[in-house]
């Protein structure tokens, strides 16, 4: 069976549109995620009385329920009790109330490692919680966390591609469609995995310069 490169030359320009569709929508997730998971963390951080028990039950939520049954509560769910969202709404929803108990705990990893004599000193000037947290606990805390959060980074963005299950036109739903469509299911899958090759390749590479980076600037390399 030979590969048909004049199918990839002619449909290669749906999976970059799908291709940026993708990482539009991964990366407002992520994004959206890294907020959430900083604040959840420390709020188990400092144990905060009342709301603590809520973190912790929607961690617990979040990390045992599978995106594919997150997203279908949200698109398919919500319209009956009268709330409707848009695809990609639910997307970057679903995206960020999974990713957000991923990196909260990456960030309270990060938070524990930070030793409490330097949390007492910072108490002992005239460190206001919120000073110590700015200046004293997060830029250490945020080093010890950057592997897991690199890590977290990468799989909301493979988490995509659960995505076409609600209509969106993500490059796993354009692969399904092209196969449904011309059986051709080698060439389809080429290109969805040059497409995923494309889009994660360079993120992990940059996220583990960074990581290599902020390593170096903690012990003075």
């Amino acid at each position: 069976m030979s590969f048909d490169w004049k199918f990839v030359m002619d449909n290669f320009p749906l999976y970059e549109k799908a291709a940026w569709l993708t990482l539009k929508l991964a990366l407002w997730g992520t994004l959206i995620s890294l907020i959430v998971g900083l604040i959840c963390s420390i709020v188990l951080y400092f144990k905060v009385k009342g709301i603590k028990t809520l973190v912790q039950a929607y961690i617990e939520l979040s990390r045992n329920t599978p995106l594919l049954v997150q997203i279908f509560f949200l698109y398919f769910g919500l319209p009956k009790v009268g709330i409707t969202l848009s695809e990609s709404t639910c997307a970057i929803i679903g995206l960020s109330f999974l990713g957000g108990s991923y990196m909260a705990e990456a960030f309270r990893s990060g938070l524990e490692a930070v030793g409490k004599s330097q949390v007492e000193s910072g108490l002992s000037i005239g460190l206001s919680k919120l000073q110590l947290i700015r200046y004293v606990i997060l830029p250490q805390a945020f080093s010890v966390s950057i592997p897991a959060l690199s890590a977290n980074c990468i799989f909301l963005l493979k988490e995509t591609s659960v995505l076409g299950a609600i209509s969106i036109l993500d490059v796993m739903n354009v692969t399904k469609d092209l196969i449904g469509m011309y059986y051709k299911t080698f060439e389809s899958l080429a290109m969805l995995v040059v497409v995923y090759l494309i889009m994660i390749l360079p993120l992990s590479i940059i996220l583990s310069w960074v990581e290599r980076k902020v390593r170096y600037a903690e012990f003075g390399n």
